[in-house]
């Protein structure tokens, strides 16, 4: 293990995340709300942390191996979250350092559970600063990295390798990595703007449209308002919000691929977007038939809408809602939190197994049904035309075992903190999928969950960001042995 040139490493990752303080900053001076020196003391505690890291480390020049990715990926994470809870602890008196680590875990995992009551009388800069947590930790704050520390000679490809999402974690788009990374972050900040943009014509005002845009794109579910989307009583909004968190949950790679051509063609093409549309649509009528029938929505153009927003939201593990859903009787609300687990498409912001594993996982259960009926066949798994490989399924079926292993365990020991069951299940299921909304205690907010349970909770956020086998390898010592 490299540990000098990894400490290197993660001495720049604490100090890039002192970036985040910068636009508060100016936030708070300009409304002069006397949020600026909370702040300012979080970006020098960054700057203070990151340098005590280097000064040890600073003649490191080793090359990153795959194993040291993976430390670099998850201490990053870990370091960025303690980090951002500074002002979160310094600017809100009744929270606690552990309850203030919840909340910027939940922002920059684009969780989007909050501790938070009163969202509404916090101070703008407090607010902006929230909302842009889910934007740098949408496409990642270590990708971020990656395409600026090639300037300083330490090679990338194991940290982006650690980091991507889905199950294809080699897809480049371009030949030198750096370059790949700033495509994924100009595509990303392209469509913020966009999403931003149209929030703003439809009604919003220029702060809600750019902080939702932060939180939309990034499918982080965090919103500068206690009523998230019913504050805004627009259904243009809601239009808009559904469209752009469908947007997010695809993978990026496509959304840059589609620019540059000019062609639509690569999504049509796609048999995980296409079973991602259909999935949304599925779900959508499901949901829009049940609100209807149960007379939540007595209009079916209203139910249905309702329907598409909350089945793309919760699909996208974006979190957005317009209401309390665990006040909604018949299944509705364990459907939704059930389809979370499914996520959105691999290489997008959104969290859950994602489209493209529950679809191998699917047609490999289909495959053993068939072949019980006809074993002297051969049946192949194909995925967009292609054949899986029988690596690639023993790798996904062992990931979604490996995950609701994890949902089960961690379920057990949030209970045992004295929450209820379905609380502890549905917390569990919001933050591992990184939804950030649950049932029970935890429908609207977090705050009744003890500080033993937000710390599993926290952990289980940052698990299901780095999609579990990133942090799990190193609690094995197999990892550890040269």
């Amino acid at each position: 293990m490299r540990f000098l040139t990894i400490q290197r490493i993660l001495a720049g990752v604490v100090a890039l995340s002192s970036l985040l303080m910068v636009g508060p900053i100016v936030i708070s001076l300009w409304l002069d709300d006397g949020y600026a020196a909370i702040y300012g003391d979080s970006l020098i505690a960054a700057l203070a942390l990151g340098t005590v890291l280097w000064i040890p480390a600073r003649q490191a020049e080793q090359e990153l191996r795959v194993r040291d990715g993976f430390v670099v990926v998850t201490l990053g994470w870990v370091l960025v979250s303690l980090v951002a809870a500074l002002p979160f602890c310094w600017g809100a008196s009744d929270m606690s350092y552990v309850r203030a680590l919840f909340e910027a875990a939940s922002g920059l995992t684009t969780t989007g559970a909050t501790m938070l009551s009163g969202i509404d009388s916090l101070p703008k800069s407090l607010l902006f600063y929230r909302q842009s947590l889910c934007f740098f930790g949408g496409m990642g704050i270590v990708i971020l990295a990656v395409a600026i520390l090639p300037a300083f000679r330490i090679g990338g490809s194991q940290l982006f390798r650690a980091e991507v999402s889905g199950p294809v974690k080699d897809h480049r788009l371009t030949p030198r990595l750096a370059e790949t990374a700033r495509a994924l972050w100009r595509m990303y900040l392209g469509l913020n703007v966009v999403c931003a943009l149209a929030y703003w014509g439809a009604g919003m005002s220029l702060f809600d449209a750019i902080c939702h845009a932060f939180s939309t794109i990034a499918t982080g579910g965090f919103s500068t308002h206690d009523q998230s989307f019913a504050h805004f009583h627009s259904a243009l909004i809601q239009v808009m919000a559904t469209v752009f968190m469908f947007l997010g949950g695809i993978n990026f790679s496509l959304h840059f691929v589609a620019f540059h051509r000019g062609s639509l063609n690569g999504y049509l093409q796609d048999a995980e977007v296409r079973a991602y549309a259909r999935l949304v649509l599925a779900a959508a009528v499901l949901v829009a038939v049940a609100l209807w029938m149960n007379e939540i929505h007595t209009r079916f153009p209203k139910a249905l809408r309702e329907g598409l927003f909350i089945s793309v939201s919760f699909l996208t593990t974006t979190g957005f809602t317009t209401t309390d859903i665990g006040a909604w009787t018949g299944f509705v609300p364990l459907f939704l939190v059930l389809l979370a687990f499914v996520g959105g498409c691999s290489g997008s912001t959104a969290g859950g197994i994602k489209i493209a594993r529950a679809l191998m996982l699917f047609r490999q259960g289909a495959r053993e049904v068939i072949q019980l009926v006809h074993p002297r066949g051969r049946f192949l798994v194909k995925l967009g035309g292609i054949n899986v490989p029988g690596s690639v399924l023993a790798a996904v079926t062992g990931f979604c075992t490996l995950y609701v292993l994890c949902f089960v365990v961690l379920t057990l020991a949030v209970s045992a903190t004295g929450l209820d069951p379905v609380t502890a299940a549905s917390a569990v299921a919001a933050c591992l999928n990184n939804l950030g909304v649950g049932l029970g205690e935890v429908s609207q907010t977090f705050a009744a969950v003890n500080e033993t349970a937000s710390l599993l909770l926290t952990f289980a956020m940052i698990l299901g960001r780095l999609e579990v086998f990133t942090l799990l390898v190193l609690l094995t010592p197999e990892f550890w042995r040269e």
